[in-house]
């Protein structure tokens, strides 16, 4: 009778892997007993420093998003983590160069636009945002805050925001508005606006907010969707006044600003966000355990504190809510950007 064949003694590194870490896996564990693991077994992996792409400059607000979590992380992971900055093409040289990792130790912190409508915008774009990227987990959440100058002609420094948009109308296209550049949230959510309010103000494009702020600040821009944080400290200087912010109702980053639907905006709702994400192909069991540590470093006290400062709203999603997030902003800036006929080239 023959005898059987042995089986082979060699298991590839990619394949040990995969079976060690799925062994360790707390879900695993936690399927295979019927309860909640207490403390997972020694995983094989990290086995080096994991790296942090951003795709914007350092002291940039996704640069110092991503360092909040580098010294937490890496003491979650007994490894080093690196924070590694790939400048240009409003984050998405940062984003294909985590698409295009492959020795699962690479992850990048990303803006909404990079993971939602960078190839709408331009199809040119190297990476599938859907096909190339895992989703992590949702960070952050912000609303932008429409500001204009504090008094301008037809608008007295006393106006309601109603009274601003009247103004805006009456306005038409002499007026202009403000952004750092076509394709980004601030010139798709002011088209968005638009379409919602009635109003048609021109769009003209500045290297970045500051100087947007200084052009409103010299009679050049009528109007302007901008970050909180930039928008209250010009606020608190007595120079700009809000109109209204984004989100559906008042935000706990600047909850003295009325919500745009109280100026009788109906319809719109703008955030912008930054996400964790990792390469697609970074076997599952790891994009597991670094979503479940990235949550739950977010929620964490003195990381929630720090995002705050930092003009986040935080909120530490599974990859699941991150990719419902995504799907929902893809439909909603995607179907602006069709209706405008919006291109980067």
């Amino acid at each position: 009778m023959p005898s059987r064949p042995a089986l082979s003694g060699r298991v590839s590194r990619r394949a040990s892997l995969l079976i060690a870490l799925a062994a360790a896996s707390p879900w695993a564990l936690a399927q295979n007993t019927g309860k909640t693991a207490a403390a997972p077994a020694p995983l094989a992996w990290p086995t080096k420093p994991l790296k942090i792409i951003v795709g914007f400059p350092a002291g940039s607000s996704p640069d110092l998003t991503a360092r909040t979590f580098s010294e937490p992380l890496s003491k979650a992971l007994g490894q080093p983590v690196i924070v590694e900055n790939k400048v240009g093409a409003g984050g998405n040289i940062g984003a294909d160069a985590v698409a295009k990792a492959r020795d699962d130790h690479t992850i990048g912190l990303m803006i909404n636009g990079n993971m939602t409508i960078a190839r709408l915008l331009n199809p040119a774009v190297p990476y599938d945002p859907i096909k190339d990227l895992a989703p992590l987990s949702l960070i952050g959440t912000s609303p932008l805050i429409l500001t204009a100058p504090i008094s301008q002609p037809g608008v007295p420094a006393n106006s309601s925001a109603r009274d601003f948009f009247v103004a805006a109308r009456n306005g038409g296209d002499k007026w202009s508005y403000g952004t750092p550049g076509v394709g980004t949230v601030g010139h798709i959510g002011t088209e968005l606006l638009k379409a919602r309010s009635n109003i048609n103000p021109v769009h003209v494009p500045y290297p970045g907010y500051p100087q947007v702020a200084n052009a409103m600040l010299g009679g050049q821009l009528q109007m302007a969707l901008m970050p909180p944080a930039l928008a209250q400290a010009q606020m608190r200087a007595g120079k700009l006044r809000a109109i209204g912010v984004t989100s559906s109702g008042r935000s706990p980053l600047a909850p003295e600003v009325p919500s745009l639907a109280e100026a009788g905006i109906t319809n719109f709702n703008l955030e912008i966000w930054n996400a964790f994400a990792a390469p697609a192909t970074m076997p599952k069991p790891i994009q597991a355990k670094l979503a479940a540590l990235i949550s739950e470093i977010a929620r964490s006290e003195d990381v929630r504190s720090k995002l705050f400062q930092q003009g986040w709203q935080t909120v530490g999603s599974s990859p699941e809510g991150l990719a419902n997030r995504i799907k929902a902003d893809t439909n909603l800036l995607g179907g602006v950007i069709a209706m405008r006929g919006i291109k980067v080239e």
